[in-house]
């Protein structure tokens, strides 16, 4: 079972990185314009975001396996579409329904809480979580090979056939999940969620190109903080909702989810700095001249360092608890950064950057489900599960837009008149992520103790006791 949802979250994390190798060609591929061609890569992140709350919600309500199966038949289904597609909309859409896949991996791990022993519960876990960074990591290099040596179509013709080999071994290996949760699901939340994340996201995502003080971008900015106030409002009124946020709002799962955010921006701050110093020419003095596919093999290694240092995690958490593992994760990012900075002239000293910092989230992205399912309602497994991923994907959107930002602003034209991200441009955005790194170490050290939680709880547990003879009393 491990294994299956293990794989399962490998192949729809590679299709995050799946047409990184071809964004350059793509215009001439669609017969489409440049700008037209990003949205390739856009409607999956939007599609993602919006899909990973509302099918884990639908898995606590219906099953987690019915809806891993649901979101495999999107991955093969947006797969097929891309395959075929000849033009640029068609092919927007396919990869749409490819990002709303990402649900696989949250429902996976929430039901591994159904399904798993207690005593294999964390080292698999950790494992699942490191799915999303051993996808990334594989996804860049096999993609650029795909797109290198054979026709770009083969990459879609791929994924449809792993989709399907997905959804057989779910369908056949991983018995049906219980339904925990009561009430009926909330459409009203959902569809208010995903305006609002659309807003929030395209702004982030769209702001360098659109501009920052833009009417467009700020329109959006300003709508998705208005959506979401109105769908807070909302949620914390309706019987059955999409996301309680009274539970979100408990110390443990809002401070991991705060943590979520930074260790997102942390992890993304990496995969847009140091490919960019492996492919600048060494005219530059700073570039390391490597092509795509060379770039990709270089990276690679930093997604087998996760999955090694998994079960290593699950084992610290065991012994220590998973607030310990995600400081600690948090802590090692931080580090890996500043060697980054350190050791950015050579290919393998970039290698060994990556490596520490691939380490680190590994740590830090098994101890964020841990302490997420330790402290909610097994009712509500999936859909907290879920929200936190969603908050790792927010955390990697305001990244690529502040590492965007940074690097655009500090440029240099030595090199034949053309700008390029300056030396000094790196830096500044390699210690940014050390600094937001130590940040999420410093909020992970503020989650409260098991004893502090579990007087939280007795506490609650009594004013409820309270509140229920006050109610029985009025009655009589």
């Amino acid at each position: 079972m491990v294994a299956v949802l293990a794989f399962a979250g490998v192949v729809a994390a590679v299709m995050q990185t799946l047409v990184v190798p071809l964004i350059g060609e793509l215009p001439e591929l669609l017969d489409t314009t440049r700008s037209n061609a990003t949205w390739v890569v856009t409607a999956t992140l939007l599609a993602a975001a919006v899909a990973t709350p509302i099918s884990g919600r639908l898995g606590d309500l219906y099953g987690k396996r019915r809806i891993m199966l649901a979101c495999s038949a999107l991955l093969v289904a947006g797969s097929l579409v891309c395959a075929l597609s000849t033009s640029v909309v068609p092919m927007i859409a396919g990869r749409a329904l490819q990002g709303a896949a990402m649900g696989l991996i949250p429902l996976g791990i929430s039901a591994m809480r159904d399904l798993l022993p207690p005593e294999k519960l964390g080292t698999s876990i950790a494992l699942m979580s490191a799915s999303m960074g051993i996808g990334g990591a594989l996804g860049l290099p096999v993609a650029a090979a795909v797109a290198e040596y054979s026709n770009w179509r083969t990459l879609f013709w791929g994924s449809t056939v792993l989709a399907v080999a997905i959804a057989a071994l779910i369908y056949f290996l991983i018995p049906a999940t219980p339904v925990t949760a009561r009430g009926t699901f909330d459409p009203v939340g959902a569809i208010g969620l995903g305006i609002g994340l659309i807003c929030l996201l395209l702004g982030v995502s769209k702001g360098a190109d659109w501009g920052w003080t833009s009417g467009t971008t700020l329109g959006l900015l300003v709508g998705a903080a208005v959506v979401l106030l109105a769908w807070g409002w909302f949620e914390l009124r309706t019987r059955d909702p999409l996301v309680d946020l009274r539970v979100t709002a408990r110390p443990v799962v809002l401070l991991t989810n705060l943590s979520s955010v930074v260790i997102g921006f942390a992890m993304y701050a990496q995969s847009l700095i140091v490919p960019q110093l492996l492919q600048l020419p060494t005219e530059t003095g700073y570039g390391l001249g490597q092509d795509m596919l060379q770039m990709g093999l270089w990276m690679a290694p930093g997604g087998f360092m996760m999955m090694l240092l998994s079960p290593v995690g699950a084992r610290i958490s065991h012994a220590r608890g998973p607030k310990t593992t995600l400081a600690l994760g948090a802590a090692v990012v931080a580090v890996g950064y500043l060697a980054a900075v350190g050791l950015m002239g050579s290919t393998w000293g970039l290698l060994v950057a990556v490596c520490i910092t691939s380490g680190g989230v590994g740590f830090a992205y098994g101890a964020m489900p841990a302490l997420i399912m330790g402290s909610v309602p097994i009712s509500e497994t999936g859909s907290a599960t879920s929200f936190n991923t969603l908050m790792r994907s927010i955390g990697t959107s305001v990244s690529a837009a502040v590492v965007g930002v940074v690097l655009a602003n500090m440029t240099t034209t030595d090199f034949g008149g053309v700008p390029l991200p300056s030396e000094s441009g790196f830096q500044v955005g390699l210690l940014i992520g050390a600094a937001v790194a130590a940040v999420a170490a410093l909020l992970a050290l503020l989650i409260p103790t098991r004893a502090a939680r579990e007087a939280e709880e007795r506490i609650e547990h009594a004013i409820d006791e309270v509140d229920a003879e006050s109610a029985v009393a009025v009655r009589r």
